[in-house]
């Protein structure tokens, strides 16, 4: 069974972050967004604008289509 977009969303950027050493604050601090955002997001329970994607990629160093790799 396929994740939900927003599941496989939150998923490719928990592991992202967590390969990178970084907490959910430090993600949220590096991309202008609060920590409960990214708990959010990485839950899979908000719809991300392509505003904050792009500043949740900037943030962990990876292109915007790095974090939607396997969002169908």
């Amino acid at each position: 069974m396929k994740h939900q977009p927003r599941k496989q969303l939150g998923n490719n950027i928990r592991q992202l972050r967590t390969n990178l050493g970084l907490s959910q604050e430090q993600l949220a601090e590096k991309a202008d967004l609060h920590r409960t955002y990214i708990g959010a997001v990485e839950r899979g329970e908000r719809n991300v604008s392509l505003d904050n994607i792009l500043a949740i990629a900037r943030a962990l160093g990876v292109s915007a289509s790095n974090l939607l790799e396997g969002v169908e």
